[in-house]
């Protein structure tokens, strides 16, 4: 389960492209991954929320684009209904290489390739999300409100090269789809 979160973080950052000549205020915006769990005894598992900080942002309002990096190792598995030293795994093996492997691959990326507004302060951002090695296009709808972005985008883990986590011989398993929810505040 800890896997899936870290591989829909980037395809969320892609907002950020719209604030008019600012960078991407990465200590205000934020990137949350939801992983859910499946499986026979699923009911006796839990889902997953990881906090994804953005390590870097650059915005160009004259060619609408953006281009978003994080770093796979700083992601921060928050699951406030665990102890804290399963907590602790759950990152470890998020971490590790039946995950994100964030050693061999201690970047994730999103570039934009377009930026096309769209009626009611909404925008259609479409880009490419490099993650586990992987480079895939993504398109994701973004609304603006109070200065801030906000989506989400849904992604398969297994199309970024990342095998969900199984345990007890299937009975429990993370889903392939994860969801990225994002808030991108413009900085000055």
């Amino acid at each position: 389960m800890r896997q899936l979160v870290c591989i829909l973080i980037p395809a969320l950052v892609g907002t950020c492209a719209i604030a008019q000549g600012a960078g991407v205020d990465t200590g205000r915006s934020n990137l949350t991954i939801r992983v859910d769990k499946t499986g026979l005894f699923s009911a006796f598992a839990h889902n997953h929320t990881i906090q994804a900080p953005i390590a870097s942002g650059r915005l160009d309002v004259e060619k609408r684009s953006i281009t978003l990096t994080f770093n796979s190792s700083d992601m921060k598995v928050m699951d406030p209904d665990v102890k804290d030293s399963e907590r602790a795994e759950i990152d470890e093996t998020m971490k590790s290489e039946k995950v994100l492997d964030a050693r061999r691959f201690p970047g994730i990326r999103f570039v934009s390739t377009t930026i096309t507004p769209q009626p009611g302060d909404r925008y259609q951002v479409r880009g490419d999300l490099t993650l586990h090695g992987v480079t895939k296009p993504v398109d994701l709808t973004v609304t603006s409100a109070n200065g801030r972005y906000n989506g989400s985008v849904k992604l398969k883990q297994t199309e970024y090269g990342i095998t969900p986590v199984s345990v007890a011989g299937g009975t429990v398993k993370v889903k392939d789809v994860i969801e990225i929810v994002f808030e991108i505040v413009p900085g000055s």
